[in-house]
């Protein structure tokens, strides 16, 4: 397969833009070789500047679930930038997309529209500590939740053990109050509660991981988080920037029954347009302003086109309901694969959670970041490289989720596993 053209321009690219790419996830550091640059997406399809189709798996990282260019969605942007980009005042889409929203996620009862995730779940562990008026923060090891300062810190040694700064430019002292748990570790989170509890303003954290693999949580670990937090007046923050409307219609808290305090939301809300959004109960909600005290603000929020696109996303998804079909496709398609790589001697794991998948190169069930960071990235990425050049466009990295669409057929999980099959008789 040929992609000199990618490769010239990733040269050109990388003259003008750090590393070549305006955000480290496409840059192939994980796997080795030349970023592929894309000319336009179609339905399931990406093709590249070389005239290339792929099979797509990334979905843009998630917000297309409805494919690339849904008839719907480009007509309602369509009409939407006859009217204008942009205005700085409110219109009325905006409540529209927020009345929306609070009828599909359990936990909303008020939201407020931002530009990214990043932003979401800043503004809404800001809002936390305001509502709250404390200061510490529990995130666990392996959940991402942007670049926010406070959040961006590497994993302690130790239970209690707070975050490091995992990037420079970052004080020590924005992650002075941040407290590293490891994910679905019931007795770390109970220690936690019970030497702290009455000091944490909120618990922030991934209901589906999506940021070391795919990473299910245990019932009793969600379970306990909502008790602990209620017990102890702590927010409980889920960010469902990639469960939400993914998952399930109502996202993550929808499909497991566990009702945050918080929800921070993101990717398909915005239909492929940038976006996100921080909602949750009425009581704290009303402490942003200019209602309360807790500041946050944007010029692009709410922004017309992107307020268009996701309302066009959420309400095609309610109406047409593809979650159940979308289940069915991925748990049928992670099956096949494992059978596959068993075939074929292939030390792996596999998990999902509705429409999201991944397949690990680690023989034990990945149940939090220490057994994800045993993952044999090396075959991974001779993996990736082989379904590349097979005509399948996976995520550059074994630590992030990939995702079936809508438009995915039956004949598109046929063909990926024929090449995922073939890939693996070369490892």
């Amino acid at each position: 397969m040929n992609r000199s053209r990618s490769a010239a321009e990733f040269e050109r690219a990388k003259k003008v833009i750090p590393g070549g790419v305006n955000s480290p996830a496409r840059a192939f550091g994980g796997v080795g070789g030349t970023p592929v640059f894309i000319e336009r997406g179609e339905r399931q399809y990406l093709y590249d500047i070389d005239g290339n189709r792929y099979l797509d798996y990334i979905g843009s990282w998630g917000p297309h679930i409805l494919g690339h260019c849904h008839p719907k969605v480009t007509k309602a942007l369509e009409e939407a930038t006859k009217l204008g980009t942009s205005f700085g005042a409110p219109t009325v889409r905006e409540s529209d997309l927020a009345e929306l929203i609070v009828e599909l996620v359990p936990s909303i009862e008020m939201v407020r529209m931002v530009n990214s995730g990043t932003e979401a779940t800043m503004s809404a562990v800001r809002l936390a500590r305001g509502f709250t008026g404390r200061d510490k923060i529990i995130k666990f090891a392996g959940c991402y939740h942007g670049h926010v300062d406070s959040l961006l810190v590497q994993a302690g040694s130790g239970a209690l053990t707070l975050g490091t700064p995992s990037s420079p430019g970052i004080p020590e002292g924005c992650t002075r109050d941040t407290h590293l748990l490891e994910y679905n570790d019931v007795e770390q989170l109970n220690a936690a509660f019970d030497q702290f509890g009455d000091e944490i303003a909120c618990v922030i954290l991934e209901p589906v991981v999506g940021n070391m693999g795919v990473v299910v949580p245990t019932s009793e670990f969600l379970s306990t988080l909502r008790s602990r937090c209620t017990d102890s007046g702590a927010v409980l923050i889920f960010d469902e920037v990639m469960t939400g409307f993914r998952v399930s219609l109502g996202g993550a808290q929808e499909l497991f029954g566990v009702t945050p305090d918080l929800t921070t939301l993101g990717k398909i809300v915005g239909g492929g347009l940038p976006v996100g959004a921080y909602g949750g109960r009425a009581d704290i909600m009303k402490t942003v302003s200019p209602v309360g005290p807790v500041y946050q603000a944007g010029t692009l929020s709410g922004n017309p086109l992107a307020t268009a696109a996701g309302l066009a996303t959420l309400t095609e998804l309610r109406d047409s309901n593809p979650y159940p079909e979308l289940a069915t496709k991925t748990s049928e398609l992670i099956e096949k694969l494992s059978a596959a790589a068993q075939k074929h001697g292939i030390d792996h794991s596999v998990a999902h959670a509705g429409s999201m998948f991944t397949l690990f190169f680690n023989p034990d069930q990945v149940v939090n970041y220490t057994v994800s960071a045993r993952n044999q990235t090396d075959r991974f990425a001779a993996y990736f490289h082989g379904m590349l050049d097979r005509g399948i466009y996976l995520p550059c990295s074994q630590f992030e989720a990939n995702f079936v669409g809508a438009e995915h057929t039956e004949q598109d999980l046929e063909n990926t596993v024929n090449a995922a099959t073939e890939v693996f008789a070369t490892l």
